[in-house]
């Protein structure tokens, strides 16, 4: 008797993107015990028993609610049911800047990239997710590299349901006899990502009449497929204007802007500028293609950027010298 249709297209969209990466080594899987993990876990733990691939399960405890720990329990259990190789539980503190939702994600992948076995991690993200997520950069105004969204294949991450419903990892645990657990912050209306799931995204189908999760995503594949297109071009770029700790300003004003920022970011990051924001990578460019004489921007980390004989020198504020 073939499986049930939610489990197929489960099983299918792990395959598919074992596929994309050749894997024969362990791979381990995220699992918080939510329907689209333990949906995902299921998938994988099936595939990899039939492919011989040891099959890792990972499970974070945030400890951001009573009885946390019960919760990450039973997830590990599951996992071992579903015949996990070997499952860890993984404590992490949620501190730092951004909000607990920023906070909480930043420990959540720091510790799943410490502790996998080496290969990929797994992780349930499905097509509403992705849709959350664009249409949070989209409010961001944070560029088309994050309305272009969450990647499927992100070494050390995998996202093999990115294409998948969310309704269809419920229908894929309820065909299979797998209890999800339900996360009260999926339903507390002080997370954003929350209002854009309950509010937003609602509001928007009714609107635009239905289909808007999927073109969403569909918007968030087209983007990456750009960005990557010129992400790659500028790579190629950047050697051709670079000479030791200077950068060719009237060789590259002759490029698009778009081109010019991405090799101005790789350029900087590579001197040691951290998390340069737009307005900052613009007033550089503005050193490039719309130079005046003006003096060059303060930069993140200390930095200092100005412009003399064509060309672009990064300089240390603090201490007056090239940053060599």
């Amino acid at each position: 008797m073939p499986p049930h249709p939610a489990v197929s297209a489960t099983r299918v969209a792990v395959r598919t993107l074992l596929d994309r990466t050749r894997r024969t080594g362990p791979v381990a899987v995220a699992c918080s015990g939510g329907a689209d993990s333990l949906a995902l876990a299921a998938a994988s733990a099936h595939v990899a028993t039939r492919r011989g691939i040891d099959m890792h399960g990972l499970v974070v405890d945030h400890g951001l609610q009573p009885g946390s720990a019960e919760v990450a329990a039973r997830a590990a259990e599951q996992l071992r049911e579903l015949g996990c190789a070997e499952v860890r539980v993984l404590d992490v503190e949620v501190t730092g800047p951004g909000g607990t939702e920023a906070a909480a994600r930043r420990a959540r992948y720091a510790a799943l990239d410490a502790a996998r076995p080496g290969g990929l991690v797994l992780l349930g993200h499905t097509l509403d997710d992705q849709a959350e997520t664009v249409l949070l950069g989209l409010g961001r105004g944070s560029g088309p590299r994050s309305i272009a969204g969450m990647r499927p294949l992100d070494p050390p991450w995998g996202r093999p349901l990115l294409d998948v419903r969310r309704a269809t990892t419920e229908a894929a645990c309820a065909a299979q006899g797998l209890v999800p657990w339900r996360d009260p912050h999926n339903a507390d209306e002080r997370f954003t990502r929350v209002r854009l799931r309950t509010a937003v995204l609602p509001l928007l189908e009714e609107v635009l009449q239905g289909g808007v999760a999927p073109s969403l995503a569909r918007t968030a594949r087209q983007l990456r497929e750009d960005v990557d297109a010129l992400d790659g071009l500028a790579e190629e770029l950047l050697p051709l204007v670079a000479a030791g700790p200077e950068l060719d300003a009237a060789a590259l004003a002759g490029h698009p802007g778009a081109l010019r920022r991405r090799v101005l970011r790789s350029w900087l990051r590579a001197r040691g500028v951290p998390q340069i924001t737009d307005a900052q990578l613009r007033a550089a460019d503005a050193l490039v293609a719309d130079w005046t004489g003006q003096g060059g921007p303060a930069l993140p980390g200390d930095f200092v950027l100005r412009r003399t004989r064509g060309r672009l020198l990064l300089t240390a504020a603090q201490r007056g010298v090239a940053n060599g």
